[in-house]
């Protein structure tokens, strides 16, 4: 479900991209499959952002629970989703060094993979900030 949430996010349909990504987290609860539950985490803060701004609070939380199930997994890929979400929401808040932070954290634990998007959407934004 998550990659269908995501494209609900693109395609800016937030209200079905809550309705799928509620089902899901309902799902991984019920079966204690939790394998992508960091990120429906963290692209449910991600919609709710997009939705208003005014839900920072609510997308922060939801983007520390994605931080923090992707580090009890040790799934660093997913952890390096979530600490950009975090570091772009503290950005807009005037929040620079936290976002450095949190981004470096994670990302100076790479030792390949620099090629990928994902790597390289966090490097354009630490370099930012």
């Amino acid at each position: 479900m998550s990659p269908l949430a995501e494209a609900y996010v693109h395609l800016e349909r937030y209200d079905e991209a809550l309705c799928l990504l509620a089902e899901a987290l309902d799902d991984a609860a019920s079966t204690g499959d939790d394998h992508f539950t960091a990120e429906l985490q963290r692209l449910k803060g991600a919609c709710l952002l997009e939705i208003s701004s005014s839900n920072a609070a609510r997308a922060e939380s939801c983007f520390d629970q994605a931080l923090a199930i992707s580090r009890k997994q040790r799934a660093k890929s997913l952890e390096l989703r979530a600490a950009t979400s975090m570091a772009r929401l503290w950005r807009r808040q005037g929040r620079q060094e936290d976002a450095r932070r949190v981004l470096e954290e994670i990302y100076n634990r790479f030792t390949g993979g620099f090629d990928t998007p994902d790597i390289q959407e966090a490097s354009k934004l630490m370099a930012s900030l």
